[in-house]
């Protein structure tokens, strides 16, 4: 029987570079660049090969409003610090690009006061939705499916709800996440407290589902593939029209161990919608915080999700009905 190249047996293939696949009439404006040398580093962690590389006018435009919002983020990291870069790299993790205070509300603010922040964020957006425009084109002119730009839309839905869509449901830039480490880790912190802690949010529970349940399953499905690669596993097309001993055995490992097995066409679609749900019901809670539920422990126990904890007076009094600041 044929044992076949598995993680623990690595070899890597040294050949003439690929250039791909000839797109025909179907081939965009520009052509594919850097048809590839071989990095043996690479080929370590996936294949050997750098390149070919398609830019095309989209992902040109992409790649310059990321470098304008990536530089813009770095030279107010350096005014912070007073133009030293050797403090920059020291504060990095501390340093951040606020958004607008609560005064300006939608308005544009001056440079130094959040208006530097919406300048950032316009030039970011603008190159996440370019290169999903640039993904779904690619796909196309590649004949495949286009899975991959609408699972990757399912990240720019929880990115836009973040910083553009709640924002602007709630009348403030100020709601916008902060661009910096530690300070997107506080927005986090101060925005679960706010609203009666996050984990109540019925949405936030399933993004967490969702969340450990993509691992889980990607997990699952990446040890058996490597388990039974020995015979030919890897080669997954194969198995779904043909199935042969690598999926007989895998099939019969989940029955011995869970009772239910997924098919090597099944376990993808599992995992692409766990991982999809997880930003989609994660950007649903977060767009229904302080829009919709002000308090989502108070949601909780009127909803009977979480008891009440034990308190000199009958009723749990929401602090907003108490017109304290």
């Amino acid at each position: 029987m044929a044992q076949y190249q598995n993680l623990f047996t690595q070899v890597q293939v040294v050949g003439p570079a690929q250039t791909g696949v000839s797109l025909g009439d179907a081939r965009s404006d520009n052509e594919r660049i850097l048809p590839g040398p071989l990095v043996h580093l690479l080929g370590r962690i996936g294949n050997a090969q750098l390149g070919p590389i398609y830019l095309g006018s989209l992902g040109i435009l992409s790649a310059f409003c990321f470098v304008i919002a990536f530089t813009l983020i770095g030279w107010n990291y350096l005014v912070a610090v007073n133009y030293n870069p050797v403090m920059m790299l020291k504060e990095l993790f501390w340093l951040s690009l606020d958004p607008p205070a609560p005064q300006y509300g939608l308005s544009i603010p001056p440079l130094n006061q959040g208006g530097w922040f919406l300048i950032v964020g316009l030039f970011l957006t603008a190159s996440i939705l370019f290169w999903w425009m640039r993904m779904y084109r690619r796909a196309r002119a590649l004949g495949l499916g286009t899975h991959i730009a609408w699972a990757f839309l399912a990240a720019i839905w929880l990115f836009l709800v973040l910083g553009l869509i709640r924002p602007i449901l709630m009348g403030c830039w100020c709601e916008a996440v902060p661009y910096g480490i530690f300070s997107h880790l506080d927005w986090t912190a101060a925005f679960s407290l706010r609203y009666g802690n996050l984990f109540y949010n019925p949405f936030h529970m399933l993004s967490i589902v969702f969340l450990y349940g993509s691992a889980l399953l990607f997990a699952m499905h990446g040890a058996t593939i490597l388990a039974v690669s020995r015979f030919g596993g890897e080669r997954e097309i194969e198995q779904i029209v043909d199935r042969g001993t690598a999926s007989e055995r895998a099939a019969l490992f989940w029955r011995w161990t869970m009772g239910f097995n997924a098919t090597m066409e099944s376990i993808h679609r599992y995992a692409w919608w766990f991982a999809v749900l997880t930003p989609l019901t994660g950007g649903i809670g977060i767009l229904l915080t302080g829009t919709v539920v002000d308090n989502w422990y108070l949601w909780a126990v009127k909803h009977h999700v979480a008891p009440g904890y034990p308190v000199p007076w009958d009723v749990v009094i929401d602090p907003a009905l108490t017109g304290a600041k």
